[in-house]
């Protein structure tokens, strides 16, 4: 089941795609999934951030072959931070280039959405408190990142955390292949296999030490092949069996 957020004529809603509509649910997600008789067609409609996160978490050199490109160590334990929720962003929705940088890079992600409240998860119970999945772009101030020595600003910026198209329900991430294109070359391929820390260990992890409400995102890292984007770039992630999440990069006008 593919299930999104959207807009259409004033009205916010959660909804599952399902041949070219979109069928509007009672409520949200995350407890008992209500589909509704009322859709509209997807083209009628505006895609929004599937999720509404209390916070974003996003993981740090989680691929071996992105530590080899970086050339740094492996982690002794998964690196986490955290990013803020104004910088969520949908499908098509614009990455707004900040003038306090020089160098901005794309960084497409798996990312998960948490089903329920999750407080030191076992690693053999991750899947329950999984809803979906779904493509991330943990946009980032390369620059910033290197001259702070930390990442709250490089990684915060408004608009700074693309997510969407939708959360794929359906799906065992083992397999998942993840692309980054820019301008329709591609830049990153990375298979979920190469991850450092998996899936279950990430959730047994951040939830030892925070406590994950409905809603909430986990980005898992990005393999190797970031790059530069720049104001009139497109930018594309692309998960097997998920789908793909389109941006473009403008100019910061304030």
């Amino acid at each position: 089941m593919r299930i999104v957020r959207f807009s259409c004529n004033d009205n916010t809603a959660y909804g599952t795609v399902n041949n070219h509509r979109v069928y509007q649910l009672a409520g949200k997600p995350y407890d008992e999934i209500n589909i509704s008789d009322k859709y509209y067609n997807i083209d009628e409609v505006r895609l929004l951030p599937p999720c509404e996160p209390s916070k974003i978490i996003a993981m740090g050199l989680n691929y071996y072959s992105h530590a080899r490109e970086m050339d740094l160590p492996v982690p002794n334990s998964p690196l986490t931070f955290l990013k803020p929720t104004t910088a969520l962003i949908g499908p098509e929705d614009n990455i707004v280039y900040p003038s306090a940088s020089a160098r901005v890079d794309y960084e497409g992600e798996l990312a998960l959405v948490i089903k329920k409240v999750a407080w030191r998860v076992p690693v053999s119970d991750y899947k329950q408190y999984i809803l979906g999945y779904t493509c991330f772009n943990d946009v980032t101030a390369r620059d910033l990142q290197k001259k702070d020595g930390q990442w709250t600003r490089a990684k915060g910026f408004d608009t700074f955390a693309a997510i969407g198209p939708w959360i794929e329900t359906d799906i065992e991430p083992d397999s998942l292949t993840v692309e980054t294109y820019l301008n329709n070359v591609i830049k990153q391929k990375g298979s979920i296999s190469d991850l450092i820390y998996s899936i279950p260990e990430i959730i047994n992890f951040i939830s030892n030490v925070m406590t994950l409400l409905p809603g909430d995102v986990i980005a898992t890292g990005t393999p190797a092949g970031i790059g530069p984007m720049k104001p009139g770039d497109d930018v594309i992630v692309k998960i097997s069996k998920i789908g793909k999440l389109k941006n473009s990069v403008i100019e910061n006008c304030r």
